[in-house]
């Protein structure tokens, strides 16, 4: 425990957790208490906003690990709160759903025109693929520049199922949230906004990215002959 003083514990991934903490419990807040009989809009908001802030912040101190999830969480709650706060027109919400999942689409297909797209950054890299034996294999074989032009496509791949999502958020919030911002009905609406695009965006969505790593896996596979223990990257310890 005492190396713990001097270096930075092991950060395992925990997208469920950054899940609950950085976006569901939020959005329950924000649905149930921002009634006037219980915190108020303000307060909900100010209460929802504690949860992804708070989370980064521990991630950041605790592994020195930036929070994506977290980042989005604060992101979504401002936009979400304060519309509810402001009562601004309720298109502004269906706008801001599709928003958020269009940004992250839009930034993965600009990172295609960078020298490491977006996919490469979190996919194909030494954490997670044993990317020098990778290399190497297909350096042998003369491949490397079709394996590119397939990791190009996998980024098109990725980058269209936040376009999926970006386009459903707005059809499902237009759909069911029509009452005004700040009202009891508003914030029901959010509620029922939120369990349906469940089964209607995130599992979809989640179907899509099994996908495409599967396609990355058969492509490595496929260009290299490597097993998936070989493809893997080795855990030390």
């Amino acid at each position: 425990m005492s190396d713990a003083k001097t270096a930075p514990a092991q950060h395992k991934p925990r997208p469920l957790i950054d899940l609950l903490v950085s976006i569901l419990l939020p959005s329950i807040i924000l649905m149930k208490l921002s009634g006037d009989d219980n915190l108020g809009a303000t307060n909900a908001l100010l209460l929802a906003l504690a949860f992804p802030v708070g989370w980064g912040l521990f991630e950041l101190v605790q592994y020195r690990k930036f929070n994506f999830i977290a980042l989005l969480g604060v992101i979504s709650v401002l936009l979400t709160g304060g519309i509810g706060v402001l009562q601004l027109d309720t298109r502004w919400l269906a706008i801001k759903e599709a928003a958020v999942p269009g940004v992250i689409g839009l930034a993965v297909l600009i990172s295609t025109r960078t020298r490491y797209p977006l996919i490469r950054t979190l996919l194909y890299n030494e954490k997670v693929i044993n990317v020098a034996l990778v290399q190497e294999r297909l350096q042998e074989r003369g491949l490397a520049d079709i394996f590119n032009l397939r990791l190009l496509r996998a980024t098109y791949f990725l980058a269209g199922t936040f376009f999926f999502s970006s386009a459903m958020n707005y059809i499902v919030a237009k759909w069911i949230v029509v009452s005004p911002a700040g009202t009891e009905a508003f914030n029901e609406e959010l509620g029922q906004m939120t369990l349906v695009s469940y089964p209607m965006i995130a599992i979809p969505s989640m179907i899509m990215m099994m996908a495409i790593l599967f396609y990355l896996w058969r492509t490595i596979h496929g260009l290299t002959g490597l097993s998936m223990e070989e493809i893997m990257a080795q855990q030390k310890g």
